[in-house]
């Protein structure tokens, strides 16, 4: 199952409800103390109570009633469940999804209670007749259906699935709406004991946790590769116990012959026994790199860095074990990183949620990291008259909010900012500019100048360009603008108009591809290296993303046809194809090959207009 949304009452600052929609990678921006722990301390205790509890200090004092409401709401929910005997049903049948045809879980907290009260939000039946039918025992249901007239003559009475839909059908008008369907008892209990095994694992990652490899966590899963490499040679080891066992016992009990002889009242209180340890306590696992430093004496971004991965390892080992999903959730990857470390971070949460195996969500109020996600991933926590408010980054007031909260220039030394469309076009110009660079030719390094604070990426495609471009026309810095042209002429580029508004002032310009995409300038050839069968030919205005994600797909996946896909499933591998083309394979381009695929020279004149900036 995957999480779709989170909605949040009651905790802390989080007054009146906050629903927070899911992405596979979503991020939480805000100013400090706004909410942002507080959301993921909630999922910690949605998804690991019992261990995970509210305390008192987490009850907001405004409320009289003293509750805290954690809802989560899921999609791809298991296909059937078995209630009863053998006879398979669906949340569909059992009224238990939502009006969208999602599974919504609501845990409901007291304060001074131990236990929460589950429920789902349902499209549940509101008839009098049968609005309680999941709660009934099978000699109840079958009562209630001779009350109502229902003929069970071909329906199974051990069965109160069965029952249940006998009824429901009988009822003309069952008057569904939504309603907290309370999963406490018979049926509706046994729904909850079903699902919470399928529930993803959730692990959380704080800021402020220790950093050392002997910290639980870090030690746990290397506890768990000392007991996979003990199994690997247990039949050895055993014998080894015997053997060592057998001598020991013969040894100790030759001692108390012996001591017979001597003191026969002493000899008969002693009873020879060995004892043994389990194998995997006589290890235990330090890291230490080639200068022999242990981990935990190097510096606190290392530390932090390799402590993140361990956790990694641990919440993978977790979902396994329930052949589950597994929800990441990190708060400020960024602590303590250099700037190099964190755009790796970024690539790394995006290759792990890129086979849809996992979801990431990270919290963050550093400008840098922030805008290196597109917008439909951002959200803002704010506080708004004390109270925790949370707002899209995909509508541009939210934008506009985020700007504002995090701001767009990380030093006083900004030269350029740099607007693309999107984060693949940063990794594109970064890429190509260390390929031109790394061959002698006098390009920027486009990567150093971010992390000193001289250049600033704008991923302003979309509807936000507008926002953008207004928000940075104030700052008296370089503007240059960068945008894939789209449409073949004679059709006017896609942001035609934006570009000729941006053109007219003063020290910013902007321009447009010639080609159809970035994507466009990437020679065929290395295409064709990174997967045989592409079927691209080179020409400007082919969807090289899409040729790309369908050769890769039907050479994978043999006898398998693209145009079968769902969209939802081609769209989510076009993306990923875009972040390889962007990244790996645009790391196989020379400048020969640029040449050859850019005999206008555009890629070139775009690095040349932004050193020039950066140098003057």
């Amino acid at each position: 199952m995957r999480l779709v949304s989170v909605c949040l009452q009651g905790m802390r600052a989080y007054i009146e409800p906050q629903v927070i929609p899911i992405t596979d990678l979503t991020v939480i921006l805000g100013q400090n103390d706004a909410g942002k722990s507080t959301l993921l301390d909630a999922l910690d205790i949605f998804f690991n109570e019992p261990k995970g509890q509210p305390e008192n200090d987490d009850f907001n004092v405004a409320d009289a009633d003293d509750l805290i409401s954690i809802s989560c709401t899921f999609e791809d929910v298991p296909e059937s469940l078995v209630l009863d005997e053998v006879v398979p049903t669906t949340l569909d049948d059992e009224y238990l999804l939502n009006a969208d045809g999602h599974l919504e879980i609501k845990k409901v907290f007291k304060k001074g209670s131990s236990k929460a009260r589950v429920f789902a939000v349902a499209h549940h039946p509101q008839h009098e007749d049968c609005d309680d039918l999941l709660t009934q025992t099978i000699a109840k249901l079958k009562a209630k259906a001779k009350q109502l007239g229902v003929n069970l003559d071909q329906v199974d009475q051990r069965v109160s699935t069965e029952i249940r839909r006998a009824i429901w059908r009988s009822v003309e008008d069952l008057q569904l709406a939504t309603t907290d369907v309370e999963l406490a008892k018979e049926s509706a209990k046994t729904v909850w004991d079903k699902i919470k095994p399928q529930l993803p694992v959730y692990a959380l990652f704080k800021s402020d946790r220790p950093s050392t490899d002997q910290d639980a966590e870090a030690q746990d899963p290397m506890k768990i590769a000392i007991k996979e490499a003990i199994a690997t040679q247990q039949e050895t080891l055993d014998q080894i116990q015997r053997t060592v066992e057998s001598q020991v016992q013969t040894i100790a009990n030759e001692t108390v012959a012996k001591l017979m002889e001597m003191a026969p009242d002493l000899a008969r209180t002693l009873n020879p026994r060995v004892k043994t340890k389990n194998w995997d306590t006589l290890f235990n696992v330090s890291l230490t790199g080639d200068d022999s430093i242990p981990i935990n004496k190097r510096g606190s971004g290392t530390r932090r860095l390799v402590l993140l991965n361990f956790f990694r390892a641990k919440a993978e080992q977790d979902s396994k074990g329930k052949g589950t999903g597994v929800i990441y959730a990190i708060e400020e990857p960024e602590t303590s990183q250099h700037p190099n470390n964190q755009r790796m971070l970024v690539d790394a949460f995006e290759d792990l949620v890129s086979d849809g195996s996992c979801q990431i969500l990270l919290t963050t109020h550093t400008p840098v990291l922030a805008r290196r996600f597109s917008r439909d991933r951002l959200r803002i926590i704010r506080l708004e008259n004390g109270c925790s408010v949370a707002d899209l980054g995909s509508n541009d007031q939210a934008l506009q909010k985020i700007v504002n909260s995090l701001g767009v220039i990380p030093s006083h030394e900004v030269k350029i900012f740099v607007g693309v469309e999107g984060k693949h076009d940063i990794n594109f110009l970064c890429t190509i500019a260390d390929v031109l660079r790394n061959e002698g030719e006098n390009v920027p390094d486009l990567r150093t100048a971010e992390d000193d604070g001289h250049l600033v990426f704008i991923p302003c495609g979309g509807s936000s360009v507008e926002l953008w471009v207004s928000r940075l026309a104030g700052f008296s810095v370089p503007e240059f603008y960068l945008f894939d042209r789209d449409n073949p002429p004679p059709s006017n580029p896609h942001y035609h108009t934006h570009a000729l508004a941006i053109n007219a002032r003063e020290n910013a310009v902007a321009l447009h591809t010639s080609k159809r995409e970035l994507e466009n300038y990437l020679h065929p050839d290395v295409l064709r290296a990174a997967c045989p069968n592409y079927s691209g030919q080179g020409s400007d205005f082919e969807d090289v993303p899409s040729l790309f994600a369908q050769a890769v797909y039907e050479q994978n996946a043999v006898g398998s046809v693209w145009a079968d896909l769902d969209g939802k499933i081609q769209k989510k591998k076009c993306s990923n194809a875009k972040r390889r083309l962007n990244g790996s394979i645009a790391e196989t381009m020379t400048g020969e090959l640029l040449t050859n695929s850019d005999p206008q020279g555009d890629v070139r004149n775009w690095l040349e207009r932004i050193r020039q900036k950066l140098e003057a």
